[in-house]
This record gives structure tokens, sequence and C-alpha cells, in this order.
């Protein structure tokens, strides 16, 4: 059997974070890949006049997408 290691996190839940496109709260975080993977829940705009659909505001991306606000 081998171990497979990977680093800690480096953005924690409910935490700013910035990225192309955007800017968000990290929600939840998960490892994958040798890397870890964030759900960013980003900042709500004007409603629309359809009003909301859904979680249109949510986004997965890599630590490496990612920068702290």
């Amino acid at each position: 059997m081998t171990a497979t290691f990977i680093k800690l996190p480096k953005f924690r839940n409910i935490q700013w974070v910035s990225f192309v496109g955007g800017e968000g709260i990290v929600r939840s975080y998960k490892p994958e890949s040798g890397t870890w993977t964030y759900l960013i829940e980003m900042a709500l705009g004007l409603e629309p006049d359809f009003g909301r659909v859904g979680a249109e505001t949510m986004i997965l991306l890599t630590e490496a997408d990612l920068q702290t606000i």
C-alpha cells in the first residue's frame, strides 16, 4: 500500500477570496487529484426581473485559481 500526502488547504470556510471574474466566500473544500477544490459562493448582484433561478452564484475552483482578499 502506498501513502499519498497532500498539503493543508490554503483557504478555509467563510474566507473571502478572489479569482478571475469575481470574488466570493469559500463554502466548502475537498482534496481532489493532489490539490484542493473549493466551492465558492459569489456575491449576489441585483435581482433580475425574472427572479433567482437557484444556485447560479456557486462556482467550483481549484486552489491555484484563488487568491486571498
